[in-house]
């Protein structure tokens, strides 16, 4: 019970802000991002994002992650961060999906051949018929905030190119 009251104290400090966009995360350290919002419908923002990745020739994003993981902040900082930008504008749309616990959304994840969610965050990177491209890396993701940017960009910049 001592350790539940400050993980609600700092998921109470991590909200979206009203435009939609992630907050930056007050509690946690200068720049931190949170941008896991449990009370999104992650599976309408999915097909949304999905329609017009389709209409726009892109592929989608579909991150599964936590506020509470630094490793999910980490990844939601570099795709947010300017030099992601052009590339996540021109090939890319992106999802922030909330696991709370690793037990949220979970279906999402058996939508796209992920049984369980064992790390976080993991990383569907889905093509614009919404088909995942990189279902033998999606679980790998669990220590984004040790890979160097580069390493990340490289990542994304190869999907985009396929």
């Amino acid at each position: 019970m001592r350790f539940l009251l400050p993980l609600v104290f700092l998921l109470a400090a991590c909200a979206s802000s009203a435009n939609g966009k992630p907050a930056i995360c007050d509690d946690l350290p200068a720049g931190d991002i949170c941008a896991y919002d449990a009370e999104r419908d992650a599976s309408d923002d999915i097909r949304i994002a999905t329609e017009i990745a389709a209409a726009n020739d892109q592929k989608t994003i579909v991150v599964m992650g936590a506020d509470w993981c630094h490793d999910s902040r980490a990844l939601a900082g570099y795709l947010l961060n300017e030099r992601f930008k052009p590339l996540i504008a021109e090939h890319y749309r992106v999802v922030f999906v909330d696991v709370d616990q690793k037990n949220r959304n979970i279906d999402i994840a058996r939508r796209y051949g992920v049984d369980a969610i064992v790390g976080t965050p993991t990383v569907f990177v889905l093509d614009s018929d919404g088909t995942v491209l990189n279902l033998d890396t999606a679980p790998s993701w669990r220590n984004a905030a040790s890979r160097t940017e580069n390493a990340i960009y490289d990542y994304f910049e190869d999907f985009a190119q396929r």
